[in-house]
């Protein structure tokens, strides 16, 4: 900056004002240059900043996700080991097999239990909301997130559905038919009534359901969980 002003009085001393014309346009052309680096530069530092930041929230859905499928991996499992007896159950009353009371009657007595992942929490829209949505430049990725929320959203209204038909049929027609604490049958025609079995099925339904839209959510999450990986590897 020194050599500059004392050039430039120089030419202001000589009077040279041809020279003093083209320093003044060649001292402007270089502020630009200085000015448009500055720029480049603070560019390059928020895309820098903005792709850590994208990449953080990458990992952190990752992480969140893989959770959940092993949380969900345990609920299917535990939904068809009862949804494999309850089967049984109804085979048996479909064909008045009577032979099996004693299992029969621990079988009645676990239809009250259900699976429940019961997904509190929302990815896809609490992103939106604060607007971090907007920092996710893979909209493969953005989309997976919003469906895998869809699913979670079907599973919990499944398993409330479940829980409901528990709550309001299953522990009114099973509390006098089955001694819960051992399992065994009270009253053996009640158990081979088509109502009974009407409610079976009824639960069965529900569970295959509940079946259905669990390996969806493992389907989704895997097929997230591989594009995330494939962008946090590029």
């Amino acid at each position: 900056m020194k050599l500059f002003k004392s050039l430039r009085q120089i030419f202001i001393k000589e009077g040279d004002i041809k020279r003093y014309f083209l320093y003044a346009i060649g001292e402007i052309f270089l502020v630009m240059i200085g000015i448009s680096l500055a720029f480049q530069l603070n560019n390059w530092n928020d895309n820098r900043l903005k792709e850590s930041i994208e990449i953080s929230y990458y990992k952190n859905i990752r992480d969140q996700i893989s959770d959940d499928k092993m949380l969900v991996e345990s609920q299917l499992k535990f939904n068809n080991r009862f949804l494999i007896q309850f089967k049984f159950l109804n085979e048996q009353i479909e064909l008045n097999n009577r032979e099996h009371l004693d299992s029969l009657g621990l079988i009645v007595r676990d239809l009250t239990q259900y699976s429940d992942f019961d997904k509190k929490g929302n990815i896809y829209e609490t992103m939106v909301n604060s607007g971090e949505i907007k920092l996710l430049r893979n909209h493969r990725i953005v989309n997976g997130i919003r469906e895998l929320e869809e699913k979670y959203n079907y599973m919990n209204r499944m398993e409330n559905i479940h829980y409901e038909a528990i709550m309001n049929h299953a522990i009114s027609s099973t509390k006098t038919m089955v001694k819960f604490s051992d399992g065994t049958v009270q009253k053996p025609e009640q158990l081979f009534s088509y109502e009974f079995q009407n409610l079976v099925l009824s639960l069965i339904q529900i569970m295959t359901e509940k079946d259905k839209v669990y390996n969806e959510v493992l389907n989704e999450i895997v097929k997230t969980t591989l594009l995330i990986d494939n962008e946090l590897n590029h």
